[in-house]
């Protein structure tokens, strides 16, 4: 089974840092894109930072500068460093990937969301 699992979120003071994590697992040939998207409570998923294959990276202008998106191709992981955080970071962050896999062809997969917190 394909699946995206996510892992290492929490509650952080305002100004603090956290790393999330997303690992890709099952039958796959490859994994293309990667990205993080954050759910605010009543608010649309937006994007918050993308990464290709080759490490190109995307980020939305409310995260330039304190964000920074990762992967390690050799473990399938993507990983997201949030440094000086704010209360308007709160949100649920959920990884998407494009997976190239055995059975289904390419498609786009999403993980199950972390929650991040910020309040002191």
């Amino acid at each position: 089974q394909v699946q995206l699992v996510e892992s290492g979120g929490g509650l952080v003071q305002p100004g603090g840092s956290l790393r999330v994590s997303c690992a890709a697992s099952g039958s796959l040939f490859s994994v293309l894109d990667m990205g993080w998207y954050r759910q605010a409570p009543g608010k649309q998923r937006e994007l918050v930072a993308s990464i290709t294959s080759d490490g190109n990276t995307n980020y939305a202008d409310s995260v330039k500068g304190r964000f920074t998106i990762s992967r390690d191709n050799a473990k399938n992981t993507v990983y997201l460093q949030i440094n000086s955080l704010k209360p308007e970071d709160t949100a649920v962050y959920y990884c998407n990937a494009r997976l190239n896999t055995v059975l289904r062809g390419t498609k786009n997969y999403w993980g199950q969301g972390t929650q991040v917190t910020v309040s002191s």
